[in-house]
């Protein structure tokens, strides 16, 4: 399974999880109202708790897949340049409508079927329309949908805080700071300055809307999370086992290098030129925890961070585009696909002790997707 199948799958997963627990909420609601009632009072319809439960779990669980299907592989492209607020108030209406025709449909081949009738004979249609003019009905439609407008909420946050850094705050896992070994990528757009006043400061956020977006691809298929966006620098990391795993890390760049370079004519035509960047990788122990009161983030501290920082601005007195530590080198995987140049010792800016750089290019006839 691919790196965007799981966050697919993730997601699909994290709508069905909340449907399901709205659907057995919903029925232990009804079982309190209900009690040891045999029928439903409005319907008449008969009423038993352990049935009704299974039937809300595997309705809920039904719904909840498909409208995590709908809203990852098909409606959610549709709506990103609308507001937060648009996102979550236009796609629920799109969602309460599928549930209503699938509710209808469902009740009209039920009832067709209890009436020993077609589909569209008058009695059936008379039983649905009975259905809807019922408040049972619009009840659950009422519940559909604030279990739509909360999953669909949850989904936007996450899609704004990173969902890692929305699971780490839901399951507490740095509520205490924790200490942990980290691979940091600082990736930073060359001429900035320049070309931001070439453009203008619209133009220009458009241009880092549109860098940072292609950025999103190479960072997921390498199991990379953005701590931050600084600017025109982006910093990502990768837990040591997930960076070092098939020297995620490093290909990261190299998949955006080549991101770019498929992109350039697009970036041409948009802003009249192509943005280049250098990066500086490095990797060490980090203390990890939630930090902050009016506004609550993942934040790291340590002087792998710094240093990662310096390795970068260093990238332009050697020429190059990408900087490693001999510390992170010499933990990657098989080297074979890439070109290795020592770079030698040197003095970080802002430090006294020396510390070994390369950098690393690929080889002509190896590939990165």
């Amino acid at each position: 399974m691919t790196a965007n199948q799981k966050r697919d799958l993730s997601k699909i997963l994290q709508f069905a999880i909340i449907w399901i627990i709205g659907g057995i909420l919903y029925s232990l609601v009804e079982y309190g109202i209900l009690g040891d009632s045999k029928v439903y009072p409005s319907t008449k319809n008969l009423y038993q708790f352990e049935t009704s439960l299974l039937s809300a779990i595997l309705s809920s669980c039904l719904i909840g897949f498909l409208i995590g299907t709908i809203e990852t592989r098909l409606v959610k492209s549709y709506f990103e340049k609308r507001k937060f607020w648009q996102k979550i108030v236009y796609k629920t209406g799109v969602y309460l409508t599928l549930i209503i025709v699938l509710i209808l449909i469902s009740f009209l081949i039920v009832s067709s079927s209890r009436l020993n009738v077609a589909l569209l004979h008058h009695k059936a249609i008379e039983s649905i329309i009975q259905f809807i003019s019922n408040f049972s009905f619009w009840s659950i439609i009422i519940f559909a949908g604030a279990i739509t407008l909360l999953a669909l909420f949850i989904s936007e946050v996450s899609d704004y805080l990173g969902g890692g850094a929305l699971n780490n705050f839901f399951t507490g896992k740095y509520h205490h700071p924790r200490e942990e070994e980290r691979i940091f990528m600082f990736l930073d757009m060359n001429s900035s300055t320049s070309i931001a006043e070439k453009l203008g400061h619209r133009d220009y956020f458009k241009l880092l809307k549109r860098y940072y977006s292609d950025f999103t691809e190479a960072i997921i298929q390498t199991g990379g999370e953005v701590y931050q966006y600084a600017g025109d620098e982006i910093i990502v990391s990768w837990n040591l086992k997930n960076g070092l795993k098939n020297n995620n890390a490093v290909d990261c760049f190299f998949r955006i290098k080549n991101i770019l370079k498929i992109s350039e004519r697009d970036y041409f035509n948009c802003f009249g030129l192509v943005p280049k960047f250098k990066a500086g990788f490095h990797y060490g122990k980090v203390t990890t925890g939630e930090i902050g009161v009016l506004k609550k983030e993942i934040f790291f501290t340590g002087d792998v961070l710094n240093t990662t920082a310096r390795i970068q601005s260093t990238c332009s007195q050697f020429n190059t585009d990408i900087l490693l530590s001999k510390d992170l080198l010499n933990l990657l995987d098989s080297l074979s696909k890439y070109k290795v140049t020592p770079i030698g010792e040197c003095v970080l800016k802002g430090r006294n002790e020396m510390i070994d750089l390369f950098t690393i290019e690929i080889k002509k006839d190896s590939f990165v997707s």
